[in-house]
C-alpha cells in the first residue's frame, strides 16, 4: 500500500502543489542530486524534500529558489515563473471554508475530485455524493453522522451541494460510476426520497459525460465486494492516476502503479459484468414505477 499523500493539520494539498512537487523531483533527478545532498543544500533533513516531492508539506518559496539553483536552473524567468506556481499551490482550496467540519483526509479527496479528467468508482451502499439529491445527502449524512449536531449536518450539505457543480460545469470530467443494486433497493430517507433521488439519476443518464451502470444481483459475485472505492485520472502527466479507498475511520489514497492496476482491472471486470450503461434510464424507471 502507498498512501499518495499524507495530509496533515496544515491542509490537504491542491493538485498543483503535488504536481509542483512532482516537478521539483524530476529536476532533482536529473541533476543527479540526492535527497541527503539536497537537505543540506537547505540545511534541513533529507525527509523535508522527500515531503515537498510528495506534496506532504507546503511549498516555502525560499527552500523552491534555494533548491532550483541547486538543480541548475539559473535563468531568472523560468525561477520566478516556479516561484509563482509554488505560491499558487499553497493558497487553500475553495473547501478550505468548510475545514470546520471537512477532515484532511477527505480534502484531499475533494482537491482530486474537482481536477480530475476522468472519475471512476463503485459504490455498494450510496448514490454518490456528486449525484445525490438534497433530501437523500441529509439522510446519508445523518446515518453516517449520528452524534452531530443540525449546523454541522447543514454545513456538510452546502459542501456537497458545492462539489455538484462539477458534473455540469464547461469541463465537467467522465464521471463513470458502477451501483450496485442494493443502492437502489435499500430506502434511504423513505420512499418519496427514493423515487426523488431514481429521477435525478435518470436525469444524469442523459448527460453527455456521466455514465452510469448497475450491477444487478443477478449477475452474482464480482471483483469488488470489499467496499466502495474511486480513481482518479488527469491530464497532467506529472499526476498519475491515484486510487482511494475509504472506510469508516478515513480514506486510504494509492498511486503506485501495481496498486492502482489491482483497482482499475477490478472495475473493468465489473463494467463488463454489469448492465450496460444504455440500459440505466430503462432499469431506473422500472425501479420507481415499483416504488
Amino acid at each position: 500500500m502507498s498512501h499518495v499523500m499524507d495530509p496533515r493539520p496544515g491542509g490537504a494539498p491542491t493538485v498543483l502543489r503535488m504536481v509542483l512537487g512532482k516537478r521539483l523531483q524530476d529536476l532533482r533527478e536529473r541533476a543527479g542530486i540526492s535527497l541527503e545532498e539536497a537537505g543540506r543544500a537547505l540545511d534541513v533533513t533529507h525527509a523535508t524534500v522527500r515531503r515537498m516531492e510528495k506534496a506532504e508539506v507546503g511549498l516555502k518559496i525560499p527552500y523552491v529558489e534555494k533548491l532550483l539553483v541547486t538543480y541548475g536552473i539559473t535563468a531568472p524567468e523560468e525561477i520566478s515563473g516556479f516561484l509563482a506556481l509554488a505560491r499558487e499551490a499553497n493558497r487553500p482550496g475553495w473547501w478550505h471554508s468548510f475545514r470546520d467540519v471537512l477532515p484532511d483526509w477527505f480534502s484531499a479527496f475533494v482537491s482530486l475530485e474537482g481536477e480530475a479528467a476522468v472519475i471512476r468508482a463503485y459504490e455498494p451502499a450510496y448514490v454518490p455524493g456528486l449525484l445525490q439529491t438534497a433530501d437523500y445527502a441529509r439522510a446519508t449524512l445523518r446515518a453516517g453522522l449520528p452524534h452531530a449536531a443540525d449546523e454541522e449536518i447543514d454545513r456538510l450539505l452546502t459542501l456537497r451541494t458545492e462539489r455538484q457543480t462539477l458534473v455540469t460545469r464547461a469541463d465537467a470530467p467522465l464521471l463513470w460510476i458502477v451501483m450496485d443494486e442494493t443502492v437502489l433497493r435499500r430506502p434511504i430517507g423513505g420512499w418519496r426520497v427514493m423515487r426523488e433521488q431514481m429521477e435525478r439519476l435518470m436525469e444524469a443518464t442523459e448527460l453527455p459525460n456521466v455514465r452510469l451502470q448497475i450491477m444487478p444481483f443477478a449477475a452474482g459475485p464480482h471483483p469488488a465486494m470489499y467496499g466502495p472505492f474511486h480513481i482518479f485520472r488527469f491530464q497532467l502527466q506529472e499526476i498519475p492516476d491515484i486510487a482511494y479507498a475509504e472506510s469508516l475511520v478515513g480514506g486510504s489514497y494509492f498511486d503506485e502503479r501495481d496498486d492502482v492496476s489491482t483497482f482499475l482491472e477490478a472495475l473493468d471486470r465489473m463494467c463488463a459484468q454489469a448492465a450496460p450503461a444504455q440500459s440505466t434510464k430503462a432499469i431506473l424507471d422500472g425501479m420507481r414505477k415499483e416504488i
